[in-house]
């Protein structure tokens, strides 16, 4: 049977291992947050070239008049078509957007060989890699750097 006792030596030892861990301060939990990147939006110049390169990059896609969408996993990249980032009444876009604008980092999930493989299949020549990055995942990898036929800067990082 638990007695009074034993129930207050155990409440005192919970609100002191959670003020030992939260500095002694409660913290609320938001309502809401910013949880991931839905899509990324960056205009294009050179669409047959770049359908080309991320077909050849293993990228599934979609197209439709205006855009082109890449696909990774939950996320894409829209590319934006001439006729629409050129369109001066199109307004929901970056003032000063033009190709190339765009740096991405993408995760890689396989060898450093086989990365190569992809890559020269894609005909992308490195610029620079594999060195060792600091990535948003926290911990380090090590990246290689390309630019697509737009000359947008790509980042292909290898976590260990």
């Amino acid at each position: 049977m638990v007695t009074d006792s034993s129930r207050r030596a155990f409440v005192k030892t919970v609100v002191a291992g959670c003020a030992a861990a939260g500095s002694g301060r409660l913290q609320a939990q938001p309502a809401g947050r910013v949880s991931g990147f839905d899509h990324v939006a960056l205009p294009m110049q050179n669409v047959e070239a770049m359908l080309a390169f991320y077909r050849a990059l293993g990228f599934e896609m979609t197209e439709n008049p205006n855009a082109v969408s890449v696909y990774l996993g939950s996320q894409m990249i829209n590319f934006h078509r001439p006729p629409l980032w050129q369109n001066a009444s199109f307004t929901l876009r970056a003032p000063a957007a033009k190709p190339p604008c765009g740096d991405l980092c993408f995760v890689w999930d396989g060898s450093p060989e086989s990365l190569k493989a992809t890559l020269d299949r894609a005909s992308a020549r490195i610029e620079l890699g594999p060195v060792p990055r600091p990535g948003g995942r926290r911990k380090n990898g090590s990246s290689v750097y390309v630019r697509d036929p737009d000359g947008n800067l790509l980042e292909f990082m290898i976590y260990s």
